[in-house]
């Protein structure tokens, strides 16, 4: 007899800032048959699952892929691929993730200028061409499109234009945007944009999706030194992604893990992008209109319809509504992070969470523990 019990978690439904609920046809995806990560029936899915990712990016980008570990690891691979030691970077800070940038783009050795906002708000267009006057030899500007830490969604066409007539490459944080927002790489001329499987795509987490622009490669091809990073270095990835003929090994991928990300965008492209984000959009409006019955506002004004942040009502015990909530009705939520700490809460309408029964029963629930 094992000492072990078996493995027998419980099945929540999550609303919080991350995962998000994964549909049963995922993880039945999970469990095919493990190929080699040079079997070239392996090698055709992943080139498959790389075709769907362009389109939910929607980009023409060769170099698009998932990174063989979670959403952080899109964005530290794309600023050891960018950065060198010397660098100037401008960095847009208006939550935990921006913050986040910024401490990595000054580990691989840059010099990083914040543009600064409130928390709950977004960086405006004039803040960033006062950072791109200030700075001109900045090699890129950073910026986070779906801030989770505050529910804020940063507008992007017109700083992507400030940036790019400054001659300064654009970043994007996407990861908990895509496939619940509209990102237009292309259209937005982003450079490089990463993000994460475990939010609107409801994949588990394990893989973050980037993609990177012609600028961008050819800034990457003009390095003088080797990216700081051997795992995450894009000259020696692209021959394995997007070779032609023999792919060069590089490192083992996760097989089954790229399984259930092409089952995800699949369902992604079934249901239809437009149709997707017009059910994000409408679950939010549900969410906001039951939450505004019960007295509860929203932090920021542009408000992110897949992660609503709003303010605990006065006298309202946070960690004892979101332990009523788990314990009772097995639903998660997110609590505030930094100066939100106690005060927010973050409600994750997200990909296959992002439904009229989800939203129904948390405002009951919600509305039941709050007696």
């Amino acid at each position: 007899m094992s000492e072990f019990a078996q493995l027998n978690p419980a099945e929540r439904i999550l609303m919080g800032p991350g995962p998000s609920t994964v549909p049963a046809r995922i993880l039945q995806a999970i469990g095919a048959p493990t190929l080699g990560h040079l079997d070239p029936q392996y090698i055709e899915i992943m080139d498959e699952t790389c075709a769907m990712l362009r389109r939910v990016f929607q980009t023409e980008n060769a170099l698009t892929f998932p990174v063989s570990a979670t959403g952080m690891a899109g964005m530290e691979a794309i600023a050891s691929n960018l950065v060198e030691r010397g660098d100037e970077v401008i960095v847009c800070v208006n939550g935990v993730f921006g913050g986040r940038m910024k401490d990595i783009m000054e580990r691989c050795g840059a010099t990083a200028h914040p543009v600064e906002a409130e928390w709950g708000e977004i960086v405006t267009d004039e803040a960033v061409a006062e950072a791109v006057r200030a700075h001109p030899k900045a090699k890129l500007v950073t910026i986070v499109h779906a801030e989770t830490s505050t529910g804020a969604h940063q507008p992007l066409e017109k700083i992507s234009k400030i940036v790019h007539e400054a001659g300064m490459l654009l970043v994007v944080d996407a990861v908990t945007s895509l496939a619940g927002h509209p990102v237009k790489v292309d259209e937005w001329e982003i450079d490089a944009i990463f993000s994460g499987t475990q939010k609107c795509l409801s994949c588990p987490p394990g893989l973050s999706p980037v993609s990177f622009s012609e600028r961008a490669l050819a800034v990457i091809d003009g390095r003088e030194s080797k990216p700081q990073s051997w795992y995450f270095d894009v000259s020696m990835l692209r021959a394995y992604y997007s070779g032609s003929g023999k792919r060069a090994y590089h490192h083992t991928a996760p097989i089954n893990m790229i399984y259930a990300l092409r089952e995800a965008l699949a369902i992604v492209l079934e249901e239809g992008l437009e149709n997707r984000f017009e059910r994000h959009r409408q679950m939010h409006h549900r969410l906001r209109e039951g939450l505004k019955m019960l007295g509860i506002s929203y932090i920021p004004k542009n408000s992110l319809h897949t992660l609503n942040c709003v303010s605990i009502p006065e006298g309202v015990d946070d960690a004892q509504v979101r332990s009523r909530l788990l314990s009772e009705y097995s639903i998660e939520i997110g609590a505030g992070l930094g100066p939100f700490a106690g005060k927010a809460w973050r409600i994750g309408l997200m990909g296959h969470a992002a439904t009229q029964r989800n939203v129904d029963l948390f405002l009951a629930a919600l509305e039941e523990v709050m007696k």
